[in-house]
């Protein structure tokens, strides 16, 4: 029993340090609890650490392994994860900085529809140039006795994530104004008016985001230490921040892109058959061009959803189940996944798109006059963004 303790070594990461506490509840003989009141005194000063204890049949010997732990443990590196998040945050910052060139230097690409993937790309350069190394640093503990900037480091997370939902949202209402109003999508559809929805997205991310620090989070740990789940209340991400911030959106847009997919669909149809099945009219090719425009954004929320929501499910799992066991690298690679969702995009443009692909080969060429027509037709949908 106590060797299984002493060989538990938990690194915490940005997220949900207390999964090691469903674990402690699979014993109940005196001896492993003596074991845990010891481990989860070391946590309050900071981390979970190996215990090398030999003997713990008295609270006395508990407490000495406590008071005894090495502080260099208590502030130990994982370094893959670490190596893991640089990458990424690399990739990230590189791979959307060149997405906000590209749409600023072609202007076949400064469509309303990029404007708010371009949000999108500013959040995910902000995700791997501050939340990333955030991340990074509160895996350490880092800062320490500062509660407040604590919570606003380990809120900047927060605030990325809800903008990028705000912006997919913003794309999926625009594409569907586009297919079901078309003749008012101009006079909607502005820059101006895409300009007035993004301030208003990031606002209302940036106020999500503070929930924390307005007072929606834990008393201070004794230990100072900056672990995520020690000062932000896990009610909080579950309740608010994943049922209404962030699972809400995502099945509203869901439901936008499967009326689109099934309108679209109806719509060729009727077209063909008015055609006498004729698939080479304009009113084809416009549809079709919808239908693939549509496709490729979908699979920018589907990528989104798929990365994110394992994290999430397991954060109701260690707040309604706090018995259920969750193995630490099954949560590593949920937070690693959930990063990863920020460099994946330019490399989805890039392949779905031929309007982006090739002003990306563009701008690695050095070519000058990026946006003074070098572009040909779209065939997958890149410049279809207006009805």
């Amino acid at each position: 029993m106590n060797q299984s303790i002493a060989n538990f070594t938990f690194s915490p990461t940005l997220l949900y340090t207390n999964t090691t506490f469903m674990n402690l509840t699979s014993y109940e003989n005196n001896t492993f609890l003596q074991v845990a009141t010891s481990t989860m005194s070391t946590l309050t000063r900071g981390k979970l650490t190996q215990t090398t204890t030999t003997t713990s049949t008295t609270t006395t010997t508990s407490s000495t392994t406590t008071t005894t732990a090495p502080p260099s443990i208590l502030a130990s590196i994982n370094l893959p994860y670490m190596i893991a998040e640089l990458v990424i945050a690399l990739l990230s910052t590189v791979g959307n900085l060149l997405v906000c060139v590209a749409v600023g230097l072609n202007r076949k690409l400064q469509t309303v529809t990029n404007y708010f993937l371009v949000s999108l790309a500013v959040a995910d350069i902000c995700v791997g140039s501050l939340a990333i190394p955030c991340a990074i640093m509160t895996d350490l503990g880092i800062p320490r006795h500062n509660l407040y900037l604590c919570l606003l480091m380990l809120s900047v997370l927060i605030m990325l994530t809800q903008s990028s939902i705000f912006s997919l949202l913003a794309v999926a209402v625009e594409r569907y104004i586009a297919i079901f109003m078309p003749f008012q999508y101009h006079r909607l559809m502005t820059p101006r008016n895409a300009v007035l929805v993004l301030c208003f997205t990031w606002t209302l991310a940036f106020l999500i985001g503070l929930v924390p620090l307005m007072g929606w989070h834990k008393p201070p740990p004794e230990s100072g230490y900056c672990f995520f789940v020690l000062v932000v209340d896990m009610t909080y991400m579950v309740y608010f921040n994943f049922f209404a911030c962030v699972l809400t959106p995502l099945v509203v847009m869901f439901l936008i892109y499967a009326q689109i997919f099934v309108t679209v669909k109806r719509q060729m149809r009727r077209i063909a058959a008015e055609r006498g099945g004729a698939g080479n009219t304009e009113g084809t090719a416009k549809m079709k061009k919808e239908m693939k425009m549509a496709t490729s954004l979908f699979l920018v929320l589907f990528l989104f959803t798929s990365c994110w929501i394992p994290l999430h499910i397991i954060n109701c799992f260690l707040l309604l189940c706090p018995s259920c066991p969750v193995p630490l690298p099954l949560l590593l690679t949920a937070i690693i996944l959930s990063h990863a969702n920020s460099a994946v995009n330019p490399f989805l443009y890039a392949y779905k798109m031929k309007a982006f692909r090739n002003a990306f080969k563009a701008i690695f060429l050095c070519c000058r006059g990026i946006g003074d027509g070098d572009e040909q037709h779209d065939d997958r949908g890149g410049n279809a963004q207006r009805p």
